[in-house]
């Protein structure tokens, strides 16, 4: 059921997520199309605005020769003389440029790139006057639509036909370039927010997706926790349960070897029990400041010289050798005296536990100096771990064998606590492994 409603979130949010980058995408190009309008209508003006400007100025410059009061033959003298005004003679391409670039600005279209040239129907050689690139940019607009910007205005003459003979028939042309370029940039802020509050939406999605995952699987190692910690504590309960039944025996009551031995199991399974329910509890109540302020002078070699004799019965049990290299000079260092001792131990109690059932496990444990640290290093040649699980073995209640697998005892909270307690005494663990392999600890601590 969890499952399926899980899944259900999960596309509807995927759905939600598509839905409102394709409106995004639609809005933004929307506002790009209306942009392209809105500067073709600008272009509009500001060639209007500068024709109007050249030819207010350019007719200064006219004669000013009332020609009706003369004779048919001196109206041609005059004309002859005078000749026809036109804009290359009052104006530099520099002048121009000035004029559409102030227009533009004017119009809000600052920093639009342009070229211009001025036509005659006079001059069949080329351009009046043109800016120096204006030619290529011209070639390259009548093929390209998009991206180019034709404006051809007339320079308008006065409409008094007696005066047309001093203002040649003129047109200003105007080619503006990488329209898309300059569209983009006055829309760059809308976009850029737009991809921010979408990238935020996805971050938040892909957050809330792993957040539910992670506590799905926090969910299914604790009830993998707890199915193991049942077992264990199920075990011990019965082997004493049975061992009390035996007891009732009226044979068994008569023979005291046999009360003894049975005795004895009843010891050993409470004792484990016992141990069980200490690292239980031990996990949960741990306190990291509780651990700093009971720190004690200690010798690494000391410790281990201890955890070599613990583990010296159950590594006859499993025929195991566990070879002690303690090369290094220096040893001393701040620690708990009970979390220390663990935190170490708990290494080589998995290397014991961990180990292939055809061979023999072989575990070395050697130290060195590392410039003001000492390293504590755990090797073994038992099962080896895969990828995936070095990256989990650190979680809380994780276990390389789940649920009802149980040739290997324990809850998962070993190495969580060992990583605590190295951090807590102020050094770093790492791990290497190779699945059939084996694995290697590496522990680094500071010297005192």
């Amino acid at each position: 059921m969890m499952k399926r409603i899980f899944g259900l979130i999960t596309v509807l949010t995927t759905i939600s997520l598509i839905g409102i980058i394709v409106i995004q995408y639609s809005w933004l190009k929307n506002v790009i199309t209306i942009k392209n309008e809105q500067i073709a209508n600008k272009v509009e003006m500001v060639e209007f605005e500068v024709v109007e400007s050249l030819v207010e100025e350019k007719m200064k410059f006219a004669p000013n020769i009332p020609l009706d009061v003369l004779p048919k033959g001196a109206q041609d003298h005059v004309l002859e003389f005078f000749g026809p005004q036109t804009i290359a003679e009052h104006f530099s391409v520099k002048d121009i440029q000035q004029k559409i670039a102030k227009a533009f600005e004017a119009n809000g279209l600052k920093g639009a790139k342009f070229e211009f040239a001025v036509l005659s129907n006079a001059n069949n050689m080329g351009p009046e006057l043109a800016s120096p690139d204006y030619l290529k940019y011209y070639e390259e607009g009548m093929k390209d639509s998009v991206n180019y910007l034709l404006h051809v205005w007339p320079l308008m003459t006065l409409p008094d036909e007696e005066s047309r003979p001093y203002m040649p028939q003129e047109k200003l042309v105007l080619v503006i370039y990488d329209i898309q370029g300059f569209v983009l940039k006055s829309v760059s802020w809308m976009i850029l927010f737009a991809i921010l509050f979408t990238l935020i939406i996805i971050a938040a999605f892909y957050l809330t997706i792993r957040t539910i995952l992670t506590q799905k699987k926090l969910s299914e190692m604790k009830t993998d926790f707890i199915n193991n910690m049942t077992h264990e504590l199920r075990t011990p309960l019965a082997t004493i349960s049975i061992a009390v039944d035996t007891l009732k025996n009226e044979k068994i009551i008569g023979n005291r070897e046999q009360l003894l031995s049975i005795g004895q199991i009843i010891k050993t399974e409470n004792s484990r029990m016992n141990t069980q329910v200490e690292q239980i509890l031990q996990a949960a109540q741990l306190d990291v400041n509780q651990v700093l302020k009971d720190m004690k002078d200690l010798q690494v070699h000391e410790v281990l010289k201890k955890i070599e004799i613990k583990f010296a019965l159950q590594a006859e049990e499993k025929n195991a050798t566990i070879n002690y290299e303690l090369g290094a000079q220096k040893d001393g260092v701040s620690g708990h005296p009970v979390h220390f001792i663990n935190m170490l131990s708990n290494l080589v109690d998995n290397a014991l536990k961990y180990c292939k059932e055809e061979v023999p496990p072989v575990i070395s444990v050697s130290t060195y100096n590392d410039k003001n640290q000492i390293v504590v290093v755990v090797k073994d040649n038992g099962l080896g771990m895969s990828k995936d699980t070095i990256s989990k073995i650190f979680d809380k209640f994780y276990r390389a064998h789940t649920g009802d697998v149980h040739n290997v005892k324990g809850f998962g909270l070993g190495l969580n606590y060992t990583k605590k307690m190295v951090e807590a005494h102020h050094g770093t663990i790492e791990v290497n492994s190779s699945l059939g392999v084996g694995s290697t600890f590496t522990v680094r601590l500071p010297l005192r």
